[in-house]
């Protein structure tokens, strides 16, 4: 149920993060290359969001617990793009501290859900 949380709210996530790369490239002065690094962060971390999230319905609708130890460690990937865009940004606004902190905390729930399925997975199947 935290899988569907999460892309419900990483949609939200991605197009706010989008509307306000835009919003900062019209208000602020970008240094050469930030506004570009800041964008293709943000595809590169759209693909390892949807392979985290194939990982992780997969671990567990199969409950095998290979695809979700995969997942996990892509969330680490995950936290550390939404810890750029929540401390290393050029520009970091208010909302953009908001929304990557409710990103993290979903992230740090499903760490710990993950770990529990783990361990409820290889307690059944040994």
């Amino acid at each position: 149920m935290v899988y569907y949380l999460n892309i419900c709210y990483y949609i939200f996530y991605f197009l706010t993060i989008l509307l306000m790369v835009i919003y900062k490239s019209q208000v602020f002065s970008f240094p050469d290359g930030n506004l570009a690094l800041d964008l293709i962060l943000l595809i590169l971390m759209i693909i390892l969001e949807v392979i985290r999230l194939y990982h992780g319905f997969k671990g567990n609708l199969t409950e095998e617990a290979i695809p979700i130890v995969i997942n996990m460690v892509l969330t680490i990937g995950s936290m550390l793009f939404s810890l750029y865009y929540l401390l290393w940004q050029t520009y970091v606004l208010r909302a953009d501290v908001i929304i990557n902190a409710i990103l993290l905390v979903i992230y740090g729930l499903e760490e710990v859900l993950d770990i529990i399925a783990i361990s409820a997975f290889v307690r059944i199947y040994t």
